[in-house]
């Protein structure tokens, strides 16, 4: 399978203290009216480092469910241990997910060697196709380019890589070194055009959980070679998608969006906080302005 197109990062609604299900299925419905290629449950939109294992699987279980095979389910399995990562990706396997996401070991911070022996070891223990998931803001360090390139060379399975380190160049070096067939998608929603224009096949989105078919509309356009119609829309939601990102930690604002249109509850997990309400008002401006409320 090839990674190509608008993967929306979805959000893990939360009521009263456990996941709201009823909620979740509504979100996923709403991306496939939109047109989204897949969904991704459990990464860090979805709030992965506060669910127990348990509820990771099930969400990915439900997402699965709620999907049915209508859009892909790439499945959130990453983790800072290698052997958790193994079996969280195994169970997904078994549950019929279409692919996972593997981020890069956060806290550790290991050597590019280590990188390379734990992404191996996932590959390894599983016939799901990985996406790499480099987020250097998040974990601390990247994926190197040489190292990514190994792992494509050595490891059939791993076919693309999610690129959220916010660097043009980067995405062009990823693109020069590594063989045609290997997917960059773009990690950061304000950068999805010129990471197509350089070589990106998509993106995994945080803006499309309320805007998707906006976000589809912007990568088809993007992809499809329609690039003033591609510098028009990424013009036009610009100030949503930065605005979505820079009021509070992802997924703060963006679940705060779906609060205020109704479409989940305001539960987020601590350490995380809700939205504070002096910046509710400012993301309801924001939202009215793109006719979302």
């Amino acid at each position: 399978m090839k990674y190509a197109g608008l993967y929306t990062a979805i959000v893990t609604p939360f009521r009263d203290g456990k996941v709201d299900y009823d909620a979740f299925q509504r979100l996923i419905e709403g991306q496939i009216a939109g047109g989204v290629t897949g969904i991704v449950p459990v990464g860090t939109t979805g709030e992965s480092p506060t669910l127990s294992h348990a509820e990771h699987n099930e969400v990915i279980a439900k997402a699965i469910e709620f999907a049915g095979k209508r859009c892909q389910v790439i499945a959130g399995t990453g983790s800072n241990c290698t052997e958790e990562a193994i079996s969280l990706t195994r169970e997904a396997e078994k549950m019929g997910a279409d692919g996972t996401l593997q981020v890069c070991p956060y806290y550790n911070k290991p050597s590019q060697e280590g990188l390379y022996r734990h992404f191996k070891a996932v590959a390894e223990s599983t016939s799901l196709p990985v996406l790499l998931y480099s987020i250097p803001g998040r974990s601390g360090i990247e994926i190197a380019v040489n190292t990514v390139v190994r792992l494509a060379q050595d490891c059939p399975t791993i076919v693309a890589i999610k690129e959220a380190g916010g660097s043009v160049e980067r995405v062009n070096q990823l693109v020069q070194a590594l063989p045609a067939d290997f997917s960059v998608l773009s990690g950061d929603d304000g950068l999805t055009v010129p990471f197509i224009s350089c070589g990106a096949v998509g993106a995994v989105s945080v803006t499309s959980n309320v805007a998707p078919a906006a976000m589809v509309e912007l990568v088809n356009a993007a992809m499809g070679g329609n690039g003033k119609l591609a510098l028009e829309l990424q013009k036009k939601y610009y100030p949503l998608m930065k605005g979505l990102m820079s009021l509070d930690t992802n997924p703060v604002p963006i679940k705060a969006a779906l609060a205020l249109r109704g479409d989940i509850g305001w539960d987020i997990r601590m350490p995380l906080a809700p939205l504070a309400e002096e910046k509710r008002e400012t993301l309801r401006r924001l939202l009215e302005r793109f006719n979302l409320l």
